[in-house]
């Protein structure tokens, strides 16, 4: 998938559609993995994006091919956006060689470093460090390059970020927080158990900080696009509160979502970032709704062939089990 958004102007007809097509891409992508899961198809755990398309498309749209990316559970929007391509993506979740990490990664460890992506974290807060080392690498090597970490409102109060964040802004890295406050970390709401404004964590570290409408692709692009800037230039660090929601439960065994009311669930549906930026595509008249209709059937040809792909996809063999596990 394409990742890049050149102009620096404010959106072009071009751009707006490159974020739709971004956006529908990831929707259908997880759909398909809710459908997969039920079928028994996927193995292990996974955890979808549905709601939370608006973050991953325009953080990812504002980068560069050789900027950096670390992920979390939830990742698979962040490594669509980011340039994974579906095929192998489906391959990964079904534990085949033709996977990013041959299958031995599955849903929560998917990693793509030709595109920058460093990979997916189980663990709760898990890549944030790793981020950070991405952007002081990266100011070594003076070439310009940011690093972005996504994590999710449950990792705001671990102590590796206000470590990381510190060392960040002392050293001026060109790193930038994405925090996905869908809401809930896990069956617990975000206001029961974090303190304060969650941007005030940037600030008292001297770190540019936002709280941004994460159901809005153009104004998470737009914040993150500033952000970008700030890092190329030297000027350190940014922090970006993205306030978003998923549709669904925290995992696939999250069903009835007893901890929020379907009134609540219903309310953040009526911003859905897809249906937002389709209604501004047609409103406007940058495209017609039959225009937009053939895109989504183009993906969905896109999906079709690439959920084919994964389950022709051979298993690994027994003897790989140690394989690419650790260094030679």
């Amino acid at each position: 998938m394409d990742t890049q958004i050149q102009s620096a102007a404010p959106p072009t007809a071009a751009d707006l559609l490159h974020l739709y097509r971004q956006m529908v891409s990831i929707r259908q992508f997880e759909e398909r993995v809710l459908d997969l899961f039920a079928r028994a198809l996927i193995p292990g755990f996974a955890h979808v994006s549905i709601g939370q398309e608006a973050v991953a498309v325009g953080v990812c749209a504002a980068l560069n091919a050789d900027d950096f990316i670390t992920s979390t559970h939830r990742g698979h929007g962040h490594c669509l956006a980011k340039g994974a391509a579906p095929d192998r993506m489906f391959a990964e979740l079904f534990g085949r060689v033709d996977g990013y990490c041959r299958g031995k990664g599955g849903s929560m460890h998917i990693a793509d470093p030709d595109t920058g992506n460093l990979g997916a974290n189980a663990i709760v807060g898990g890549s944030i460090a790793i981020a950070a080392g991405a952007a002081l690498t990266a100011k070594r090597r003076g070439r310009g390059q940011v690093a972005v970490c996504f994590f999710g409102d449950g990792a705001l109060n671990q102590g590796q970020l206000l470590e990381s964040m510190n060392m960040a802004s002392i050293w001026k890295l060109p790193v930038i927080y994405v925090c996905e406050n869908n809401q809930y970390g896990e069956y617990t709401a975000a206001d029961a158990v974090t303190a304060g404004d969650p941007a005030d964590r940037g600030r008292a570290l001297n770190i540019s900080s936002a709280t941004v409408d994460g159901m809005d692709v153009q104004a998470v692009w737009a914040a993150t696009r500033a952000a970008v800037a700030r890092a190329r230039a030297g000027d350190g660090p940014s922090l970006l509160i993205c306030m978003t929601y998923r549709y669904f439960g925290h995992g696939m065994g999250d069903r009835e979502r007893a901890y929020r009311t379907r009134e609540e669930e219903a309310e953040w549906r009526r911003r859905d970032p897809v249906e937002r930026l389709t209604q501004q595509l047609t409103e406007d008249k940058i495209v017609t709704v039959e225009e937009l209709a053939a895109v989504r059937a183009e993906i969905t040809r896109i999906m079709d062939a690439a959920v084919a792909f994964g389950l022709a996809s051979p298993l690994p063999s027994a003897d790989e089990v140690a394989k690419h596990v650790y260094s030679d």
